[in-house]
């Protein structure tokens, strides 16, 4: 029988961790982190507090999938929101369980830590994530999302003006 477990990423097992986002990067078609983003990453995760949080899944000790996850706050429920920034598995380990476990795990943190939901995005040609997280009980949400990065982010570029 395949045994599932999860646990915090640590200094000790930080490589795997950055071994799968950089498996995510080729499944999404990015770029994968530079050696920079790669140490921002290991020194967010090991910060105290943490700015973000990862786990590892692993299967028969394999990590083999992880999640990432933070907090934001809902001011109209006046409670904390657990805000899924990942969740990812390899392609080759898909329908063992570990991505039920990983968002399981996530949905369980949630409650105990007092949060009024628990909100993530989902790519829409992702047609594999949005059926195992409707299967989740999870609802798609009629909202835009917007995104300010690179000079918009930083203010040099007028975004009235185009230039």
């Amino acid at each position: 029988m395949t045994e599932i477990t999860i646990e915090r990423v640590n200094t000790g097992n930080f490589h795997e961790f950055a071994d799968l986002v950089e498996r995510l990067t080729d499944y999404e078609h990015l770029l994968p982190p530079d050696a920079a983003a790669r140490e921002r990453l290991r020194v967010d995760a090991l910060a105290e507090p943490p700015k973000y949080e990862a786990y590892l899944g692993r299967v028969d000790g394999r990590a083999v999938g992880y999640i990432t996850f933070f907090f934001t706050y809902s001011t109209f429920l006046a409670r904390p929101t657990l805000y899924l920034e990942d969740i990812f598995v390899l392609e080759e380990e898909r329908g063992r369980g570990v991505g039920k476990a990983l968002f399981e795990y996530c949905r369980r943190v949630a409650g105990d830590r007092g949060c009024g939901r628990m909100e993530w995005m989902v790519l829409t040609w992702n047609e594999p994530a949005i059926r195992f997280y409707e299967r989740c009980g999870g609802e798609r949400l009629d909202w835009h999302i917007y995104r300010l990065d690179g000079e918009n982010l930083t203010g040099r570029r007028s975004a009235a003006s185009g230039t």
